[in-house]
């Protein structure tokens, strides 16, 4: 094959996102006879997008320098920028400022700068946003989309438009910032833009809509990222963004499974140099693990995610207070929640009401609450709206306020209902129980408790269905000889474990397979919150179910 051919090869493939067979044809024709600069740029795309990241940083340079042999200024701008904003994705901050300073040099030889120049106000504007100056960020990029605007340039306009509906977020005007990731997504859906800026606010949209509770638009666009990357079967970059939000949509809607497997693949993906997925895959698996009382696996998901530079919170306080350190998990709620900005706040919220109450302090409890009331009635989604009700309902429950709380309460269970988040619906239940129970009706309190209890088991969280388990055996009253939760089979195999018998000897006794036995008592650990058979033998004598 001719150089030519190898380069027409590349450029019909790339043209078709086909990215690998764009990066062989290109790579051929490389070898044969060199390739002109802007074909050299493709090259490095088709290489970045297939998870060959060096490899595409290093042909992305030899672009630059083909460009500058040739005297195109504007192009190699335009790969020192790029290079600069591919390097700042990796945290290689240094080696970043150098080409961002090349592109901002190179700027001065030309008379007329081009749309190249708006990229160049990123690198201030991203540290701006992630350094809490959000109205400063949101300037920068309001200058850039003016500058995309006056040369007509759609991927930086839309970059732009992605930037300021962030700050926007960050400010607090949510809706405003929504309806502007709405904006840029028409052109990304549209086939408007180039496939990296594409991908970039693909996954920037869909974190954001999260961020502010917006699960319907995240549901929305997460479909849309999941079929655009089914469409590129063989890009890597973006697709690990992809699979980190599909696990946090599944852990939602209680398909805990296919959360691990999402965030498995997040993993492997992100091992190819994408720290927003290796973050995503990690923190939605400890946030599982967490969930099902693994809480050791759930502290090491959480260290792998900090790796990325982002920190793990709320999950990581939530689970010191699962390990009874309430103080410690009130002082990194607190101290997370006063550096955060005004999107990411609002988000460790509901996290930090649960551990001011725990923790013993009604009245911090309360002002969190109030102040996700004050967000929720100026931006009322369903999401926020439940959020808010629960945690107004759990502090009025601690306040003594029975009826109130049951009202709050009672709301936000159904949005959670309707919102398919099995979870935080049966938390709300067991609450409703607690309230119902304050106000004398213990028949009603029975019932929320075990609707709570068997939604739990269903989900398989373990420490909650041993909460929802505990409530249940205060109404029956401690102690009286019954395990609340377990079936008659599962009280005679717990009271065999207190004895000491092994699983043979108890299916010898019980004429039962060592199989269903196992089963018996794996049962019992997750409808009781136990992890051991010493912690079922202690279960056991507290409650009169030995001896």
């Amino acid at each position: 094959m001719s150089t030519e051919t190898g380069i027409d090869e590349g450029r019909a493939a790339f043209r078709e996102h086909r990215w690998i067979d764009a990066s062989r044809s290109y790579a051929d024709a490389d070898r044969r006879g060199g390739l002109p600069a802007a074909d050299l740029e493709r090259l490095a795309t088709a290489e970045i997008l297939t998870g060959n990241t060096a490899a595409g940083l290093e042909t992305l340079t030899r672009a630059h320098e083909e460009y500058l042999m040739v005297g195109d200024i504007t192009g190699a701008m335009r790969c020192a920028v790029w290079l600069g904003m591919h390097l700042l994705n990796l945290g290689e901050t240094a080696r970043s400022a150098g080409w961002f300073a090349r592109g901002r040099t190179l700027v001065d030889e030309l008379d007329e700068p081009g749309p190249v120049a708006g990229l160049l106000l990123f690198p201030a504007a991203l540290g701006k946003l992630y350094g809490g100056d959000a109205a400063g960020a949101l300037q920068l990029f309001t200058e850039a989309g003016s500058v995309a605007r006056k040369f007509q340039d759609r991927d930086l306009a839309a970059l732009a438009l992605l930037g300021t509906g962030q700050a926007t977020l960050m400010l607090g005007r949510a809706e405003e910032g929504l309806g502007m990731f709405d904006e840029a997504m028409v052109a990304v859906t549209a086939g408007e833009l180039s496939p990296v800026p594409s991908g970039i606010i693909y996954c920037a949209v869909i974190g954001n809509c999260h961020l502010a509770f917006d699960l319907e638009r995240a549901l929305q666009w997460t479909v849309a990222l999941d079929r655009w990357c089914r469409d590129r079967p063989d890009m890597v970059a973006f697709s690990g963004q992809c699979q980190s939000h599909r696990a946090e949509l599944f852990r939602l809607h209680g398909a805990w499974a296919e959360a691990l497997t999402a965030a498995a693949a997040a993993q492997g993906l992100a091992a190819r140099g994408d720290p927003q997925a290796l973050f995503g895959g990690f923190y939605q698996q400890g946030e599982v693990e967490r969930l099902a009382g693994k809480l050791d696996a759930a502290e090491e998901c959480y260290r792998q995610a900090a790796r990325s530079g982002w920190e793990p919170q709320p999950g990581l306080a939530l689970l010191l207070l699962a390990r009874g350190e309430a103080r410690q998990a009130q002082s990194m709620i607190r101290r997370a929640a006063e550096v955060a900005d005004a999107a990411t706040r609002c988000h460790l919220l509901p996290a930090l009401v649960e551990i001011e109450l725990a923790a013993g302090d009604p009245g911090a409890a309360r002002r969190g609450a109030d102040e996700l009331e004050t967000i929720a009635g100026e931006y009322p989604k369903p999401m926020l709206q439940a959020v808010a009700g629960q945690a107004d309902g759990a502090v009025r429950l601690a306040d003594g306020d029975a009826a109130g709380a049951s009202q709050s309460l009672r709301q936000a269970w159904r949005l959670w209902q309707k919102l398919g988040v099995p979870y935080e619906a049966a938390r709300c239940r067991a609450l409703i129980g607690s309230a119902c129970r304050d106000l004398g009706d213990e028949a009603s309190a029975l019932m929320d408790f075990e609707a709570a209890h068997a939604g739990f088991l269903e989900l398989g969280a373990a420490p909650a269905a041993a909460w929802a388990a505990s409530l249940m055996r205060a109404g029956a009253g401690e102690g009286a000889g019954t395990a609340g939760p377990l079936t008659p089979r599962e009280n005679e195999v717990l009271r065999l474990v207190a004895s000491g018998r092994g699983n043979r000897a108890i299916a010898a006794e019980l004429y039962l397979s060592e199989k269903t036995v196992a089963r018996h008592i794996s049962n019992i650990f997750l409808k009781l919150g136990l992890s051991s058979r010493a912690a079922a033998t202690s279960y056991a004598y507290e409650h009169g179910l030995a001896g």
